[in-house]
């Protein structure tokens, strides 16, 4: 059996973020064997506090840390940030800079202080002339182009997830990981500068290089144009909507075969792909009755069979029910301190095909306080000796 993947093990972060930029950064180097020692407020990081749609976020992105609360305001606090950083390779956090300038927290006074500290600082933009304005997830997909992509015309719509705050988070571990290899080349430390405007413009290139390259502009993604013969959502006889593709001629007749469109198959008019993507209007309505005539489970199976591009459109909480989410790994169970647990995504990957064993506790607001400062302590005084 392989040995377990944690390639961060003897690496220490310290982490002082909220919400979900900054601690997603922090999740992901604890999944890969990081010790990671969140410091939060006394009583704890208001993310624990949010209810609602908000409520997920502290469970979810703060799995495997370690917790310390400190009062930032006081000198004793202040001492006890300053020996956790002297222990730390790496520091990331995701509060204003000016914020950071007042508490001698900014990249500038750390890199003085700890020259072999990697910093991760989590922004809402790179310097430049946005440098100092508020950005949140919805801010930054408004601002780039990602929400007129997303809904239809003059109806902007924010994709249904925190997944610029996580991507950019991703970016942060990454920085991580290139930082300590070049560390330990014999390089010092570095100050990483993580955007989440910079993060979301990466998400449209792709719409930015056609213009770029063809002098044209895609619509928004619900109406765009196709280039595809079917690439839409049905419903099926028992209520459910599937998505269906037909990219390759392939598809195209083995979708025709399943549906008993035989006449769309074999019509002469429809011998190309272009042919077939030119009569969309007429053949779309056609396959809608058929495939409405059909119930949903039988159609997965066939296009399963067939290799045929499908989905069935699923909420989140469908997820626990799903076999594939269900395979080992697929979901991780945290224990919470007072006895209860809950189940999250781990890490979307496997090692020697092996899913990564990630660390998944939950630490209460200050549990790891005493444990973390007297260690600390005892390591300063067997140097001292």
């Amino acid at each position: 059996m392989s040995e377990p993947f944690q390639p961060l093990q003897d690496i220490r972060v310290v982490e002082l973020s909220h919400m979900v930029m900054g601690p997603s950064c922090g999740m992901f180097l604890a999944f890969l064997g990081a010790e990671v020692v969140k410091v939060e407020p006394p009583g704890g990081d208001k993310t624990r506090q949010l209810t609602g749609m908000g409520a997920g976020f502290f469970p979810m992105f703060n799995r495997g840390k370690k917790s310390v609360c400190l009062d930032l305001q006081s000198q004793e606090g202040k001492a006890d940030l300053d020996k956790l950083l002297k222990s730390a390779d790496v520091f990331v956090e995701n509060f204003k800079d000016s914020s950071l300038v007042k508490m001698g927290l900014d990249p500038e006074s750390l890199r003085q202080r700890y020259p072999d500290l990697i910093i991760v600082s989590n922004k809402g933009f790179l310097h430049g002339p946005y440098e100092h304005r508020t950005a949140m997830d919805e801010v930054v997909q408004m601002m780039t182009g990602l929400a007129y992509m997303t809904g239809p015309t003059g109806r902007p719509l924010r994709i249904g997830s925190s997944a610029n705050d996580i991507m950019a988070g991703l970016f942060g571990a990454l920085s991580v990981l290139g930082a300590v290899l070049e560390r330990e080349k014999g390089g010092a430390g570095r100050s990483v500068r993580i955007g989440l405007f910079e993060n979301c413009l990466l998400l449209v290139g792709q719409h930015m290089v056609q213009y770029e390259m063809e002098g044209t502009e895609s619509p928004p993604m619900p109406e765009r144009s196709f280039s595809w013969p079917v690439y839409d959502i049905f419903e099926t006889a028992d209520g459910r909507q599937l998505f269906i593709g037909a990219i390759t001629g392939g598809h195209w007749t083995a979708l025709c075969d399943i549906l008993n469109l035989q006449d769309l198959r074999d019509d002469p008019a429809l011998a190309s792909a272009m042919d077939r993507i030119n009569a969309r209007d007429r053949t779309l309505p056609i396959f809608t009755q058929a495939v409405a005539g059909r119930e949903a489970s039988e159609l997965a199976a066939a296009f399963t069979a067939n290799d045929i591009p499908f989905a069935p459109v699923q909420r989140p909480v469908e997820m626990y029910d799903d076999p594939h989410v269900n395979r080992p790994g697929g979901l991780v169970t945290t224990q919470q301190t007072d006895g209860t647990s809950y189940r999250a995504p781990g890490l979307p990957l496997e090692v020697d095909g092996m899913p990564v064993v990630v660390k998944n506790s939950l630490s209460a607001a200050g549990a790891d306080t005493e444990d973390v400062m007297s260690a600390l302590a005892q390591t300063t005084t067997s140097k001292a000796k």
